[in-house]
């Protein structure tokens, strides 16, 4: 049974999708890339009765961190991210919210590893490493719920762009082949834009 409830919210400037993914037997709850509006992300959690214990972050760009620190302050939860995200998450020119609107910086509490095994809200996570779109960019597995958290790594009929700071088409055409060797019924949840599932992605994407 999968016991992974989702409800996505787009939020901030360029349609981020922070998700909020809670376990229906215990009521805990992950969030994933909140965007920014820490006050529509709590309202969303309360009415899902939802018991954050951790915000996941898949890479450190500005669109997806602005609230980060609301939310770490308002539940008392740690931040993942990824190890080589650390300098991205730290600098405003690399995490592009000082060219968009105003300089924001922030850290993680916890830097994870490529096939680091998380058990969160009563999940078992692993932790893919799939840099291109940031030197430091993840996804997030939970293979018995059948669900990848791609952020700006994978997307439905496309990939994340590779024209920023720590940018990279020869990791991201790797990161997207990794991906793409997971079971072809596994729902995708993107940074940006429809969910999709990798088997969907193996024949349509032009990037595959």
């Amino acid at each position: 049974m999968n016991k992974a409830v989702i409800q996505n919210l787009v939020l901030g400037q360029v349609g981020t999708n922070c998700l909020l993914i809670k376990n229906s037997e215990t009521g805990e709850m992950l969030i994933v890339d909140p965007a920014d509006n820490a006050g529509t992300i709590s309202q969303a959690v309360t009415k899902l009765n939802g018991k954050p214990v951790a915000v996941l972050l898949t890479h450190g760009h500005f669109d997806h961190i602005l609230a980060v620190d609301d939310l770490r302050d308002l539940y008392e939860i740690p931040v993942y991210a990824y190890e080589k995200e650390q300098d991205v998450l730290e600098d405003s020119l690399l995490n592009l919210s000082a060219a968009w609107d105003h300089a924001f910086t922030t850290k993680a509490d916890v830097y994870v590893k490529d096939h680091e095994k998380l058990i969160l809200a009563g999940f078992e996570i692993t932790v893919l490493y799939t840099p291109g779109h940031t030197h430091g960019s993840c996804c997030y597995y939970l293979e018995k719920e059948k669900v990848l958290v791609s952020g700006d790594t994978l997307f439905a009929g496309s990939v994340g762009r590779m024209d920023f700071p720590t940018s990279s088409a020869a990791d991201m055409s790797a990161s997207i082949k990794r991906l793409l060797k997971l079971p072809e019924d596994v729902e995708v949840w993107p940074g940006h834009e429809q969910s999709t599932t990798i088997g969907h992605e193996k024949r349509y994407n032009p990037f595959a």
